[in-house]
């Protein structure tokens, strides 16, 4: 049997990162995690050695329904059998495509791909084609939206990123519709689209939504809204079906097939088309991927977007974490930490925020809370649930959070170095090791 260990160094031999996703990587996680995650069944996984832990986060919040859920592995399989790609489209294309248009009435054409940077840059581009300009407006506030150039040069990372790149890029605040009108005028008739998450832990305030989509529309930009986390999370027709308010495009991704490596760009007609074989304009080379219509991803999808019709997957997902929430909480007060630990976001989409004993947020004390959970047989860098947590799972969670904050509330006192166990974990956008 190969040692947990071995596979380790393998791994950071030929693995830059020891992983091919910066968010798994070992500088994300206290010492004590798995290494490695080899099996899961619902929200359970296992490691190399054989421990099992209830796993939060749930593939960085693409598991919706629970690990190797078995009518999405089942119609996978099927497709499987049948042939995983061909020359020519398929049927399941265009089930698929009407099964996620019929759930977004804002959304008349939909193409595949298999992740969601290439949907996300994929919209930038039909924006860029359609408006003639050439600046991208992003939400300055939000963590990520594609691994392309016109993204990750905003970050703390743009090393090898063009200078001229860089600059076609500017931002705006989240809700803060001061900071979309003076970006705006700073640069009038230049900006091609405006990209956001319609929410992420913090709600939109009343009226934003709408007054930034009527900024787009008198801007003549187009609204774009990244949709990879609240897309089968916030609503069954997505966050712009909660908050009624309709993007000129959107991008899916993550919870769409379970885990399945597949995204979308969906929009109107007009835009979307400019891609297609039905325009009398300049044609924009859209999205054209080799596997974005593989059929065992497809026919998960399609699955996926069945069960969240015929099953009450939405209203589990806030119930569950309404009561992990709740558990969490109340452990938080009795421990006196409730100031240093809280729990934020909607309980569909729970995150934790850590702070120090001067109510800084602290890296260090999410490493120990994180090390002493895992220590009690729970792994995940959140409380994102899934339709396969059970109430029995999300009890046995607070049990160890409230074992957990017994010790944070310790390391308040005496000091956080005292009770790690390696080194603290560290934002995945920096630009030193």
């Amino acid at each position: 049997m190969v040692s947990t260990q071995s596979l380790h160094t393998r791994a950071h031999t030929i693995i830059p990162g020891g992983c091919h996703t910066y968010a798994k990587g070992d500088d994300q996680y206290p010492a004590n995690a798995p290494r490695f995650l080899e099996r899961g069944s619902g929200c359970h996984v296992w490691d190399p050695d054989g421990n099992e832990y209830i796993e939060y986060g749930m593939g960085l919040r693409a598991v919706t329904l629970g690990h190797a859920y078995p009518s999405v592995v089942e119609a996978a399989y099927r497709a499987m059998q049948a042939g995983n790609n061909f020359t020519r489209p398929s049927p399941l294309e265009v089930e698929s495509a009407e099964e996620l248009l019929g759930l977004l009435p804002a959304a008349d054409m939909v193409k595949f791909a298999k992740n969601g940077s290439d949907a996300t840059t994929a919209a930038v581009k039909v924006a860029r084609a359609v408006t003639g300009r050439d600046l991208v407006a992003i939400c300055g506030d939000q963590p990520f939206f594609s691994t392309d150039d016109w993204f990750i040069g905003t970050t703390p990372m743009p090393a090898g990123i063009p200078r001229a790149i860089l600059d076609l890029t500017v931002r705006f605040r989240y809700n803060d519709i001061a900071s979309v009108d003076a970006m705006f005028t700073a640069h009038p008739g230049q900006i091609a689209c405006v990209v956001l998450e319609a929410a992420t832990a913090v709600e939109p305030q009343e009226g934003f939504l709408p007054q930034l989509r009527e900024r787009c529309t008198a801007a003549g930009a187009l609204l774009v809204f990244d949709e990879m986390i609240t897309g089968f999370r916030w609503h069954l027709h997505a966050a712009q079906g909660e908050y009624g308010v309709a993007p000129d495009l959107s991008t899916f991704g993550k919870g769409i097939a379970n885990g399945f490596s597949l995204s979308a760009l969906v929009g109107r007609r007009e835009f979307m088309e400019c891609g297609g074989l039905r325009t009398d304009g300049e044609r924009v080379f859209l999205l054209s991927t080799t596997h974005g219509a593989e059929q065992p991803s497809l026919a998960a999808g399609l699955e996926t977007m069945r069960i969240y019709q015929r099953e009450p997957v939405i209203e589990t997902l806030y119930a569950r974490g309404d009561r992990l929430r709740a558990g969490v909480s109340q452990a938080a007060v009795a421990h006196g930490v409730a100031e240093y630990f809280t729990v934020a976001g909607r309980s569909c989409n729970l995150i934790f925020l850590t702070r120090d004993q001067d109510g800084q947020r602290s890296q260090p004390f999410r490493t120990l809370f994180m090390q002493e959970i895992i220590r009690r047989g729970v792994i995940g860098p959140s409380f994102v649930i899934s339709y396969s947590h059970t109430e029995d799972d999300v009890d046995r969670t607070i049990e160890a959070v409230d074992a957990a904050l017994a010790v944070y509330a310790r390391a308040l006192a005496d000091g956080v170095e005292r009770h790690l166990e390696g080194p603290s974990v560290k934002p995945v956008f920096r630009p030193r090791v």
